[in-house]
């Protein structure tokens, strides 16, 4: 479909012909489902096939706005990392060193659990664990590389590396860099696309093309009516701002991509980005890229405008300032690469809850699930969330549902305007500190105002 194929670089290439599946019928919504999932991105679908896998006598039904993987899970920048939105200091703070050890180790372990269930699944989806690189190319940079490395020791499960400027990639006024082997490069929406054709396969039905209009313990309710199920799964993530119920229990937050024309491999050879490795900087303002499968760069970062009410639109996709800074950046940051070709430009939502803690949660009292909150970090996070839901649904008692994100509530975000004036000035300040922190190499006071706002 033109429509959905114009999303991203992912759905443009994705070789799939995105023709939504059916909508939900009149006898589907007389049907009582054991489990009805809002949502066929990555929460959705990991979930429904986990639950389909261990118990495959549940009827289970995940209903879907548009198609499968036109959020997030379509468009995002294609790591799967061992990210969590918290620090692991945070972590330790909050949950003590035992329970953010075992949230690091399930993390770590999710990368290449990712890969072997796409294995299993016979899904290609350019998986390659080649880690990812976080440059240092100012001395504040360095400062925050220094804290991540301390960060990372606290529980022993994490392994990143230095690496000295001649070991790294070739990027400019590089000092050096992070490594850490825990990130895998994929083509996201291949991914999120095989989930649903492996759900179809598992005998799950997705109804696309189904718009959720509200939920309550029992039912959903869709545009023609209510469907009736006896666990109800929010897995709408940066979506979940759209409904009356939870529109201040996630801030969707806009972030954009561009990607280039593919590239040879001489360029790549030069700058030292093999397959399968990620990149990124110290910066406060994230960026992130990776080398595709068929040598494009796919760079995104954050910096688009959050808008009133938080309102979600496809107006919003596409931001000309954010892009054309996203091109320069790619261009200082390599000079090796020359100038080429920008072949696609996109962006979409994340969801941030108030507190950039993810979490995962059911209430037997109500039969209503939730997960999500991942930031940004939820291509790994999802998998591993999906899979704890699913034990929770199914009433086992396992490693995951030990994990620390599980039952955690997150406060809701302030009522309008100060919603609004809290994340602007979020968005603001941290570009404005990265300018003044690259010219004094210092945290600057901007910074550390802005640091409730952003989860630090």
């Amino acid at each position: 479909m033109t429509h959905y194929r114009g999303l991203s670089l992912w759905h443009d290439s994705v070789g799939d012909d995105l023709t939504p599946r059916a909508s939900l019928s009149g006898p589907e919504r007389a049907t009582q489902w054991d489990v009805i999932i809002m949502g066929a991105g990555y929460t959705g679908l990991w979930t429904a096939l986990a639950l389909a896998e261990q118990s495959p006598s549940h009827k289970i039904l995940v209903v879907e706005k548009e198609i499968a993987g036109f959020g997030a899970s379509g468009r995002n920048g294609g790591w799967v990392s061992a990210l969590f939105p918290a620090s692991t200091a945070a972590l330790v703070e909050k949950h003590g060193l035992e329970s953010a050890r075992g949230l690091r180790k399930a993390m770590v372990d999710c990368v290449p659990s990712v890969g072997a269930w796409a294995r299993k699944l016979d899904i290609d989806c350019d998986f390659v664990q080649g880690g990812t690189t976080s440059l240092v190319r100012h001395d504040i940079h360095r400062s925050r590389a220094e804290a991540s490395l301390r960060d990372a020791a606290l529980t022993g499960v994490d392994t990143p590396q230095w690496k000295e400027p001649e070991e790294t990639l070739l990027a400019s006024h590089t000092q050096g860099a992070v490594f850490d082997p825990a990130c895998a490069r994929i083509h996201p929406a291949k991914l999120v696309r095989g989930l649903a054709r492996a759900a179809d396969a598992a005998g799950i039905r997705i109804a696309e093309k189904t718009e959720v209009l509200d939920y309550r313990p029992g039912a959903v309710t869709v545009p023609d009516g209510d469907v009736f199920g006896d666990v109800i799964i929010d897995a709408l993530e940066g979506y979940r701002s759209q409904l009356s119920p939870t529109k201040r229990a996630s801030l969707p937050l806009y972030s954009l991509m561009i990607a280039t024309e593919p590239l040879p491999d001489s360029v790549f050879d030069a700058i030292g980005l093999p397959h399968g490795m990620t990149f990124a900087d110290f910066r406060s303002l994230v960026i992130y890229g990776q080398r595709t499968a068929d040598n494009r760069i796919a760079f995104g970062g954050r910096g688009a405008p959050y808008h009133w009410g938080s309102t979600i639109s496809p107006d919003f996709d596409r931001v000309p300032r954010v892009f054309a800074a996203l091109e320069a950046t790619l261009h200082e940051m390599f000079p090796e690469l020359g100038n080429p070709a920008i072949t696609h430009t996109w962006g979409g939502v994340l969801g941030v809850p108030r507190d950039w803690h993810s979490s995962v949660t059911l209430d037997p009292s109500t039969g209503i699930g939730r997960a999500g909150g991942y930031v940004g970090d939820g291509v790994g996070l999802s998998h591993l969330a999906g899979l704890t839901l699913a034990d929770l649904v199914l009433g086992k008692a396992t490693d995951r549902t030990a994990l620390p994100f599980v039952g955690h509530h997150s406060p809701r975000w302030e009522p309008e305007p100060l919603r609004f004036l809290g994340a602007t000035a979020a968005i603001v300040g941290v570009n404005l500190a990265d300018r003044v922190e690259e010219r004094t190499g210092r945290t600057s006071l901007l910074s550390r105002a802005i640091a409730p706002l952003t989860g630090h």
